[in-house]
């Protein structure tokens, strides 16, 4: 038999990535090791492993790994003369240690968690499962079980929070807070989400519709778009462009839709999917990425662009269903949480759990809860809240 090439795959077709791309270089590294694997003769190794990573496509027998491990033995500088790492994901550098872009210094340090008070309270005659704020920080909508939604003005709320520190007659005309309630969903709205662009509201239910309200319209009640989906919404992320939309349904598909002509994509790759019922979406801020969590235990991070799995955590809660997934604002890190109660934070470039915050009874947290008050220093909160499922 004709061994084949030394220094090159067998098939040529895979181009080497570019090495400031963790991911891709971390995955074109496991395809170089099943190469190796299938060349030294331990097939069924090999196939284990290729399974494992859902290498794509198959990998042909090579032993470039090999020469590649000798010409770095060669050229690897002693301990104290290397330099030190600096890794990330595409274009983002990650220093050592922990980077999550605190401000040490601020001039109006934010307020303790104790000092925290109630600003407004409103209710829905059912209980309350979704919320979110808008991107300016100037509304917030509410959903609930009795099918309705509820939108409402921030700086009203406020209003009616301090009345001793303005005048009476101030909060009487900015009128009520909630200045506008929607009713067009059959069953429990399950999620909502502003549009990072445009004065558009968006919302899933257990109807398995997905509809879009026109909110600059205040005598508009009904959605002006409507999305039908075979299964129950269980929650959506808007591209940071606002020009597509992620959604999760009880299937474990993942779908992409266009949000100018409404068509819906999928990836191409159906061993990428998760194996049971998708239970949330994210995308990053640059849109690199998205995550998603499951019932199936896993947590899959995607490449934006692609719409392919670029890499699985896989049992991220002890096997027990992801509840929900957020990034960091710098792109480097994951927060999740589960059913075990133990939120995590993970390194992208490296897969692996830095701090599981134990102690804390935490089943989904939504980062759209937080909202930030102008001139507080921008400091990472996380906010729980318990909700039954």
């Amino acid at each position: 038999m004709t061994n084949p090439p030394l220094n090159n795959s067998s098939n040529g077709e895979d181009e080497d990535p570019c090495t400031t791309n963790l991911i891709k270089t971390r995955e074109f590294l496991y395809k170089l090791i099943i190469s190796q694997l299938f060349y030294d003769g331990h097939q069924s190794i090999g196939q284990s492993l290729q399974q494992a990573v859902q290498a794509e496509p198959n990998a042909a027998p090579s032993d470039r790994l090999f020469h590649l491990v000798l010409t770095g033995l060669e050229h690897e500088p002693s301990y104290k003369e290397r330099p030190q790492p600096h890794i990330g994901i595409g274009n983002s550098q990650i220093g050592p240690g922990l980077d999550l872009e605190f401000e040490t210094e601020s001039n109006v340090p934010a307020p303790e968690p104790a000092l925290y008070e109630t600003a407004y309270v409103t209710s829905h005659k059912g209980n309350c499962r979704a919320g979110c704020f808008s991107a300016d920080g100037q509304l917030i909508a509410t959903g609930s079980v009795d099918a309705s939604i509820k939108i409402l003005d921030v700086d009203r709320m406020l209003a009616k929070s301090a009345p001793d520190e303005m005048d009476p007659s101030r909060g009487e005309q900015q009128g009520h807070p909630v200045i506008r309630t929607l009713y067009d969903h059959m069953e429990e709205v399950t999620c909502l989400e502003f549009h990072p662009k445009e004065p558009v509201l968006c919302s899933g239910s257990k109807d398995s519709t997905i509809k879009l309200f026109d909110i600059s319209k205040a005598s508009v009640k009904k959605a002006f778009k409507t999305i039908t989906e075979s299964e129950p919404i269980k929650a959506f992320s808007f591209h940071p462009g606002g020009d597509h939309l992620l959604v999760a349904t009880q299937h474990p598909v993942i779908r992409l839709y266009d949000m100018n002509t409404m068509q819906c994509f999928v990836c191409a790759f159906p061993q990428h999917q998760h194996t049971q019922a998708v239970t949330y979406v994210k995308w990053s801020r640059d849109a690199k990425l998205f995550a998603t969590a499951s019932k199936d235990g896993n947590i899959k991070i995607w490449d934006g662009v692609s719409n392919r799995c670029v890499n699985t955590f896989v049992k991220a809660h002890d096997g027990l269903e992801v509840c929900s997934v957020v990034f960091s604002r710098n792109g480097k890190y994951l927060l999740s949480s589960g059913k075990n109660s133990i939120p995590k934070l993970w390194e992208l470039t490296t897969s692996r759990c830095l701090i599981a915050y134990t102690g804390i009874l935490c089943i989904l947290f939504n980062e759209a809860w937080v909202y930030s008050v102008p001139n507080c220093s921008p400091k990472i909160v996380i906010t729980a809240y318990l909700r039954s499922v």
